[in-house]
C-alpha cells in the first residue's frame, strides 16, 4: 500500500489523493461520498493536498497532479528546513558543554592506544618554545619500562627548552635515570619531588597532556586540555611542583668539601639521594660499601644541617652545588 504519512498530511488527505489517483477527477462532494466522510473533512484534506501541489481545481473537480516535482520541491524545503535545525542544535549543543565541565569543548579524551600515541608524539612535535612536564612514568599493570617519550629527544635538539618534575620513585629504576640523564645532557632542567601525583605534560602554553595514574596502564586515558581556565590552573600546578622541588644534579664542583669521593661520584650520590635510593641500592649503584654511602650521606646532611636526604637536596641546592 503507497503511504504519504512521510510528508507530514492526514490519513484523509492520503485516501483522497490515492482516490483522484484512481478514480480520476472528482467533485469535492463527490470524493466525500466515496470516502465517506464529511465535507468539510474533505475540504481540509484538499487544502494540505493543494498546499503541497498535489491537488488542483479544474472547474467544480478536483485533479490529482504528477507527485514527483510537487514533493522533490517538498524535499529540498524539509532539507533546508533540517540543516537549519541542525546548525540550530549544534549551536545549543556547545552552549551546553560550554556550561558543564563534563562536556566542555576545550577538553578532549584519547582512549585508545593509537589516540594516545598520537597525542603523546603531538605534545613534543609541536613545542616551539617550552615544555613543562610532571612525571610519574609508567604505573599499574601492564606497565612499560620507562625510557626517553618519543619525541622528546627532537624537541631538545631542536631547541625547546624543557623543564621536568620527576617523581622520586621514577629515579629508583635504572633505565629510568639513564633516560632522565640523556634527557639532561640534551639540555633538560631536571627537578626531582616525592609527591608528583600524575604524567602531565603542557606544550607551550597552548594545550596540556594529563594522563592520572591507572591501575591497568593499557586502559588509562589521556585528556588533552586546550587554551581556557583549567589550562591556566594546570600551568599553575606545574610552576607550584617546580619551585618545591629539588634541582637534579648537573655537576658538583665542590666535591673536595665532602669527602674523598670524585665529582662524578657525588654528582651521582646527590642524583640517587634526591631520588629516594636507599643506602644499600646507592651502594649497588656506585659500587662501594653500604656504610661508605652513609658516612657521605651523614658528613653532607652534617655539613648542610639537613635532618632529612630531602632537606639535604634542598640544601644543596642553595649552595649552588645541584
Amino acid at each position: 500500500m503507497y503511504s504519504l504519512n512521510g510528508i507530514g498530511i492526514s490519513a484523509t488527505a492520503e485516501n483522497a489523493y490515492l482516490a483522484l489517483v484512481e478514480g480520476g477527477p472528482m467533485a469535492p462532494t463527490e470524493l466525500a461520498s466515496t470516502l465517506r466522510v464529511t465535507s468539510h473533512a474533505i475540504s481540509t484534506a484538499v487544502g494540505e493536498l493543494t498546499g503541497l501541489g498535489l491537488v488542483e481545481s479544474e472547474g467544480a473537480r478536483l485533479v490529482a497532479r504528477p507527485p514527483r516535482a510537487a514533493l522533490d520541491a517538498v524535499v529540498g524545503s524539509r532539507a533546508k528546513e533540517l540543516a537549519v535545525l541542525r546548525d540550530g542544535i549544534e549551536e545549543l549543543s556547545r552552549f551546553w558543554r560550554d556550561h558543564h565541565v563534563e562536556g566542555a569543548t576545550y577538553i578532549e579524551i584519547a582512549r585508545t592506544q593509537a589516540a594516545r600515541s598520537a597525542v603523546v608524539r603531538r605534545l613534543y612535535d609541536e613545542a616551539t618554545e617550552q615544555l613543562r612536564c610532571l612525571t610519574i612514568g609508567f604505573t599499574g599493570r601492564s606497565a612499560k619500562p620507562n625510557m626517553m617519550a618519543p619525541g622528546c629527544r627532537e624537541a631538545l635538539t631542536r631547541g625547546v627548552k624543557a623543564s621536568v618534575v620527576y617523581g622520586a620513585h621514577v629515579l629508583r629504576d635504572k633505565p629510568a635515570r639513564e633516560a632522565v640523564q640523556s634527557s639532561i645532557d640534551l639540555g633538560e632542567r631536571a627537578r626531582v619531588c616525592p609527591d608528583v601525583p600524575l604524567n602531565m605534560g603542557i606544550c607551550d602554553d597552548r594545550f596540556a597532556l594529563v594522563c592520572p595514574p591507572a591501575s591497568d596502564w593499557g586502559r588509562r586515558h589521556h585528556i588533552v586540555v586546550q587554551r581556557s581556565d583549567l589550562l591556566e590552573s594546570l600551568i599553575g600546578v606545574f610552576e607550584s611542583f617546580w619551585q618545591f622541588a629539588v634541582p637534579l644534579p648537573v655537576a658538583v664542583e665542590t666535591a673536595d668539601d665532602i669527602g674523598r669521593a670524585s665529582t662524578e661520584e657525588t654528582r651521582q650520590l646527590l642524583t640517587y639521594l634526591s631520588g629516594g635510593l636507599t643506602d644499600e641500592s646507592i651502594a649497588r649503584e656506585l659500587g662501594v660499601s653500604e656504610r661508605t654511602v652513609a658516612r657521605r650521606i651523614t658528613r653532607l646532611q652534617q655539613m648542610l644541617g639537613a635532618r632529612t636526604r630531602f632537606q639535604l637536596g634542598v640544601q644543596a641546592s642553595r649552595r649552588g652545588w645541584l
